[in-house]
Formats: structure tokens, sequence, C-alpha cells
């Protein structure tokens, strides 16, 4: 079945008009009468096709246009150009058909009903979505026990802790097996072991039943246990839409390069080379930048006596928050 688009975006756009509010008492009046807008592009022209049981990690910094985007897919949003198909379906019509084949998930909102317990908002769901009582059942049943949720259906969902939560609500996303899956966020605040758990069920089960899935985090962890792909955002465009692993290579502006020196040394006179990360004689390490590791390492090598030397790639994490804090500067944004 591989091969087969499920999601295809062409030129997404959508646009705010955001009033900008004047300085002070005066500029409030001024307001009144004269309203000045400007306008906020949220998403710019986003072109993008994921194929049928793909999992695609969509990154970018905070107001990059990634919810913005998962919301267009999901139909609660109308694009102010641009067009997309999502299992054949125009999500902005709304059709229920299309809402029985896909979930979002949001770390931020919620679905479940809080004073009850999880297992009534579950009931309510086979209700909305129409699913045959043994079918239901086989499915509670089969994601409590990879979830590990089973002893907690009865209580009251506030009692619940914030991992447990999170795992009640992908029950509640996952029950009418939807074909593709909007995760925006969905380890926000979690611990690492619940993290974890969310992480190992997603892989699990996105391999056994093929589905779909667009997944934003800011934790790299989860994308990296995830995701081969990688599309990134900012600003509302796409910069980069390939290998996860190709984005270090593309973006990062460094290398870590770890020296262990046969004699004594101060790390001190390292600084020239680049930034010490750390320096536990004889063992330092540098970031230096790209394109001068080269000359820098034949440098050190004629200076010092060194027993062994590696080179490595920065974390991907490091790489995305520079990606991301560089461009902020360079930027005004207009989150």
């Amino acid at each position: 079945m591989h091969g087969m688009a499920a999601i295809e975006v062409e030129n997404l756009n959508r646009v705010y008009r955001v009033f900008r509010k004047k300085e002070g008492l005066w500029g409030s009046l001024r307001g009144l009468w004269h309203r000045e807008y400007i306008e906020v592009h949220a998403v710019r022209n986003v072109s993008f096709t994921i194929d049928e049981g793909e999992m695609v990690a969509f990154l970018g910094p905070n107001g990059a246009g990634k919810t913005t985007t998962l919301k267009l897919l999901s139909g609660l949003i109308v694009p102010s150009s641009g067009t997309a198909r999502v299992l054949g379906h125009l999500p902005w019509n709304r059709e229920d058909a299309y809402r029985r084949r896909f979930s979002l998930v949001t770390g931020q909102k919620e679905q479940l009903w809080w004073d009850l317990p999880a297992q009534e908002s579950f009931r309510l769901h086979r209700e909305i979505y129409r699913i045959g009582a043994a079918d239901f059942q086989r499915r509670l049943d089969e994601l409590s026990d990879l979830l590990e949720v089973g002893q907690l259906m009865a209580q009251p969902v506030r009692e619940l802790s914030l991992g447990e939560r999170m795992r009640m609500e992908l029950i509640a996303a996952l029950l009418h097996r939807p074909e593709v899956l909007f995760l925006d966020e969905p380890t926000i605040g979690l611990d690492v072991v619940s993290q974890r758990k969310v992480q190992e069920f997603l892989s699990q089960y996105q391999k056994q039943q093929r589905i779909t899935v667009i997944l934003t985090s800011h934790y790299m962890k989860d994308v990296e246990a995830l995701c081969q792909r990688a599309i990134v955002i900012n600003k509302g465009t796409v910069i980069h839409d390939g290998p996860l692993a190709s984005i270090v290579e593309r973006f990062s502006r460094h290398k870590i390069v770890e020296l262990l020196f046969a004699g004594d040394i101060r790390s001190t006179d390292l600084s020239r080379y680049g930034k010490i990360l750390e320096s536990r004689a004889p063992r330092v390490r540098l970031q230096i930048e790209k394109h001068r590791v080269s000359e820098s390492l034949a440098s050190i090598l004629s200076d010092y006596a060194v027993d062994d030397i590696s080179v490595m790639e920065r974390p991907l994490e490091d790489v995305i928050a520079e990606l991301f804090t560089a461009d902020d500067k360079l930027v005004p944004s207009n989150r």
C-alpha cells in the first residue's frame, strides 16, 4: 500500500488580520475610530506530500505555523488560498466521512470529561463514531493494555497524572481506528518515563496499523525515536523537507571535536580554536565552526601531543534550537 499519497498540500496560505494596538491613552482613543490592521502570514505557500503509512516530524519554532497547518488539515480553519487533500477529502468541507478517518491529538486540549472516569468518555466516543460493541471492547482492551492504563479506567480523569491523562487521550483518539493521526506536542509537560511510554506506544501502534502520522514536538527525543523524515517550517514557510538526519548536515554550523592529550595541557590555550564545552584534563571537548575543523586540527596536532581525536556532529536538538533562535534574531517576528 506504500507509495499512495495520504496527504497532499499545495500552496497553502493562511493570513490573519491582527488589530495593531496604539501606545498610551491617546493611541487607544484614536484606535476607536481609526483601526490599523497588520497581516500575519501564519502559513505561507506550504506544499508537501505524505505517503500512506509514513510518520513525519513537523518541526519549527513557536509561531512558525505548525499548529495552523494541522488545524487546516483537520478542517478546523479554512485557508486563505491553496488547497489540501487528506485521504481524498477536502478537510474544511468537514464531511462526517472524513471525521471518521482522522484524529487530532494536542498536548494542550482535552477531549475527555474531567469529572467522569475515562471509560465514560470512551463510551460517548463509541456512540459518536458508531463503533460496534464487540469492536469497541476489543480495541479498548488492546489500547489500554498497550498503554498500561487498564486499572485507571474507572477513576475520574482529573485524578490522573498528566502522563496518564495523555495516554487516555491517545486511546480516545484511536478508538475509531483513524487512518491519519495529527499529533501536536503529544508529550508536552510529561515526565521522562511517560514520554518514553508514549513514544514506545506510538512506534508500536504505527507499525502495527500502518497509519499515517504527522508529529510536532519540541522534544527531539520523540522525533528521533519515531520519524525518519522531517518537514521544517519557519515563519510559515517550509525550509527543509527530507531525512531527519540531513538537518544536522544542512543547518549545523559547528562540529564537536573531542581530544585526548598525551602531555599536560592548559585548555585555555585551545579557546582560540573554538568554544570549550568541557575540559577534564587530559580530555577536552571543543565546538569548532565546520569550515575551520581541518585547519584547527592540523594546527592543534602540530602544537600538542595528542593520543586520540574524534569529530562528531552536534545533537539534533542543539542544531534545531540554534537554527530557530538565530533566525529569530535576524528577522523581527510577528507572533
